[in-house]
């Protein structure tokens, strides 16, 4: 039986009143843990509190302006500072330098504006030593030198390698001091060791000056070697997390802001590292970034900048509205059919991005049809909508319902789970092709929710031509790919770098690559069985009891321990899969919601809230965390129902909003302040092009009349589908769907063989007009009906009139109708869902 639960939010409402003033307010305050402290007209400083823990300790100090719409750029004009015990701690430039043990406060001023640091300095008689784990190793990556492009290739560069992004100490280490005969780092003489003379440029150096000599870098490297060049210590305290500050403001095009990155160490102790950090602005449009972490804001928009340090990533945020001009024509006419629409607008307005206004029946009922179906709507289907005398929202809701119903929903959303899942008759037998895509189909049919149908599929075992989810693990022969199609299609995470060393756009180590991967290795499958050339065979998969995956590095095994889950004990006979499973799609699993809500947004936004929509990393932020926050929470409360979350999606005004652009949102295209065009999917495509000429197309192995939507797999022949961006079903990743514009299309569209054929076969809808008793207008008519799902302006009618009624021969007449529905369907907007 169908779960149902009450609707999530139901009856709630953001009022827009007073939201244009403090839109992001709130939101950048508590990511600060700052609420207390900071009052609109005053200025805030980050950090505010500082513990300066070791002789060779320093922090910046940034301030910013504080207005009645957040926390704004960075002040460095006319900044007074004062502190209570100059015996303490120095201040030069906006950093602080420990002196002595001891508390003081340190007060920054800018007119009558006042704000203020707690310091702590202690350590300050201890020795200090340089950590190769927490400083010489950043140094190294800071400067590139273990980086794909230098010595941290596979091979090296001038016979000297270090690991990929220092993801192994030990080996770094070795690599250092105990090649090249020890010149790399000569303790008894630091300034000649290699590892100084060369990236300063005193020794040749193909990879350039890459040190300064007066530059704090330098002196970590030169001063490690100096103390004896410690190697790794073992306990030694690591790194637990990165903060970046500030981490969220509002700033204007030109505008310049510094970032201070500080790590958080296992010992409680905090450390300045802006200066070790590597930093890359994830929106190049709007922000550029430079080495010490200065941001330059470029144009309107959201900035990302990714900051990593020691393999952990950490993101600064800011936003930059459109120009004030745009605040007059935001407009609240449009009422939020639901809290999509109310958290739409409230990005909007943050960004003075106004939006579109709702798009006309006729375009609603094409667009709704091809995002939910894949098919166009018949004529009669939208003449009658259309004529239908109900109030536009209310028919519109009716229609979704009766879309959600229907079996081309169940053939399209088969398709589409088809694609993720690989179903591709390269690889399987035809019988299993059909087991595997029939099981998909039942799970469609019956709206098995999301959760139960990942679960059931991640378990699956026995014969592959009995269960058809077993042939997700035929298609995947070895630990490593199950892992990594699991992470890829059910959480958005591409977790393959990390199967030769720690990934360096993600979190996850090499460890964590093997312990997942662990979870698979006692998966087997046996025999195919039968006569390939029937394509009949079976092969079974079943859990042996014993079996570890063995990782390279280490020449040993990792607890199997899903990503982010708790380990499974390796002893234990149980079905690990089942452990995963749980884990995979429970609630508690943010991964898991977040990736299945941005893929159905994405089908039917044509831009996901995270884009690409299988690259849910932290490094590629959302462009409304709050929204992809509120559709997962939608899935959680509607237990996965995804019918709900589409029949959500769909009734939006979000979705419901006019393609047309202005002068004022034209730049958008991420915001959804209008509806994005994108051209039809080949299958979609072929299918549209079949209706509208009555003309279906024909498939090996196939029944008369099979649309390209209900194929069973990617590898039946047509020139059309991988003309036009097929995807071959190859890998886990939408990137296999192109949609890229080539000459072949445009070829393939002027006089290839699928158009004209059908316009020229006798047993199509265009031999039926010819041979029929309609009238020009009323031909016309039906032709921008069945193509382009409206009726034809009145010039358009004209026009058109007098070219047919030229065409006085039979044989031109039928000509001139074939040009009339070729034109329609080489036009954009037949092409493209609008």
């Amino acid at each position: 039986m169908k779960r149902r639960v009450n609707r999530y939010w139901k009856g709630s409402e953001v009022s827009p009143a007073g939201e244009a003033r403090r839109l992001c307010f709130y939101a950048v305050l508590f990511a600060f843990g700052n609420l207390h402290r900071i009052v609109a007209g005053e200025i805030a400083v980050f950090p505010s509190e500082v513990d300066l823990h070791n002789r060779m300790s320093f922090q910046r100090i940034v301030v910013q302006k504080v207005t009645d719409a957040g926390l704004g750029g960075q002040v460095v004009d006319k900044l007074s500072w004062s502190i209570n015990n100059p015996e303490v701690v120095r201040i030069e430039d906006g950093i602080l330098y420990p002196l002595k043990n001891g508390n003081t406060t340190v007060e920054v001023r800018q007119g009558g504006s006042r704000a203020t640091i707690e310091v702590t300095v202690r350590g300050q008689d201890a020795k200090f030593r340089w950590s190769f784990q927490n400083h010489v190793e950043p140094v190294l990556s800071k400067r590139g030198c273990n980086g794909g492009a230098c010595h941290g290739a596979r091979a090296g560069q001038g016979g000297f390698r270090l690991t990929l992004f220092g993801y192994d100490l030990e080996a770094d280490y070795a690599y250092l001091t105990r090649q090249a005969n020890g010149r790399r780092v000569v303790p008894s003489d630091p300034g000649r060791s290699l590892i100084l003379t060369k990236p300063t440029g005193l020794v040749a150096h193909k990879g350039g000056v890459r040190l300064d000599v007066n530059g704090r870098n330098y002196q970590i490297l030169s001063q490690w070697i100096a103390q004896g060049a410690t190697g790794p210590v073992e306990n030694e305290s690591h790194i637990e997390r990165l903060e970046v500050l500030p981490a969220g403001t509002l700033q204007e095009v030109g505008g310049v802001q510094q970032l201070v990155v500080i790590a958080h160490f296992s010992d409680g102790s905090r450390e300045d590292v802006t200066n070790l950090a590597k930093y890359t602005s994830v929106h190049k449009q709007v922000s550029s970034v430079d080495d010490s972490g200065e941001v330059q804001f470029l144009a309107s928009g959201e900035s990302a900048v990714n900051v990593w340090y020691l393999n952990l990533n950490s993101l600064a945020f800011a936003t930059v509205p459109f120009p004030v001009e745009n605040q007059g024509k935001l407009t609240d006419t449009q009422q939020p059919n639901n809290l999509i629409d109310q958290l739409v607008l409230k990005k909007l307005r943050q960004l003075r991005i106004p939006s579109a206004p709702l798009c006309n029946d006729e375009t609603f009922i094409r667009r709704a049809y091809l995002d939910t179906m894949g098919i166009l709507p018949s004529v009669e289907q939208v003449r009658a909508f259309i004529s239908d005398p109900a109030p536009s929202a209310q028919k519109r809701i009716g229609l979704i319902d009766n879309m959600l119903a229907s079996s081309e929903f169940t053939d399209y959303w088969t398709y589409r789970w088809s694609d993720l899942l690989l179903v591709n008759g390269e690889v399987l037998r035809p019988a299993a092709v059909k087991t595997y895509y029939q099981w998909i189909r039942d799970q469609v049919s019956k709206n098995q929710p999301w959760d139960d149908m990942v679960r059931e599929l991640v378990v699956a075992s026995g014969s592959t031509l009995e269960n058809g989810a077993a042939n997700f693990y035929a298609i995947h022969q070895s630990p490593e790919d199950m892992s990594e199609t699991v992470a890829q299609a059910f959480m958005g995470l591409s977790i393959n770098c990390a199967k030769c060393h720690n990934h360096p756009l993600e979190k996850w180590t090499n460890d964590e690559y093997y312990a997942m991967a662990n979870m698979f290795s006692r998966v087997r499958a046996k025999g195919w069985g039968g006569d390939p050339r029937n394509g009949s065979g079976d092969r079974t998969i079943f859990v042996d009891l014993h079996g570890e995956l063995i990782q390279p590095s280490t020449g040993t095994y990792q607890p199997p321990q899903p990503l982010d889950g708790k380990a499974v004990p390796v002893a234990s006979r149980e079905d690990r899969r089942v452990a995963l499973a749980q884990w995979l799609t429970s609630p508690d699993n943010p991964y898991f919601t977040r990736a299945i809500a941005n893929r159905i947004w994405a089908n039917f936004m044509g831009v996901g809230i995270v884009e690409n929509i299988d690259d849910l990393r932290v490094t590629n932020p959302p462009s409304n965390e709050e929204l992809l926050n509120y559709l997962s929470r939608y899935l959680v409360e509607h237990e996965y129902d995804l019918k709900d979350l589409m029949r959500e999606i769909l009734v939006s005004a979000t979705y419901q909003r006019s393609s047309a652009t202005s002068q004022w949102n034209e730049a958008d295209d991420r915001f959804y302040s209008h509806y994005y065009p994108r051209r039809l999917k080949a299958e979609v495509l072929l299918d549209a092009v079949s209706v509208v000429t009555g003309v279906p197309t024909t498939f090996k192995d196939y029944p008369t009349g099979t649309r390209a939507l209900q194929l069973h797999d990617s590898s039946v022949e047509s020139y059309f589908l991988s003309t036009f961006g097929r995807p071959e079903r190859v890998i886990t990743c939408e990137c296999e769907r192109s949609d890229e514009p080539s000459m072949t299309q445009v070829l393939h569209l002027v006089n290839g063989e699928t158009i004209t054929n059908k316009l020229e076969s006798e047993q199509g809808k265009l031999a039926a007009l010819v041979a029929g008793n309609l009238g020009y207008e009323e031909m016309i008519r039906t032709a921008y009906v069945s193509a382009l799902s409206r009726e034809p302006l009145p010039e358009e009618v004209n026009r058109l009139t007098q070219i047919l009624n030229e065409s006085s021969a039979k044989e031109d007449r039928r000509l001139a109708v074939e040009d009339l529905y070729w034109s329609l369907m080489t036009s954009r907007e037949f092409l493209f869902n609008h």
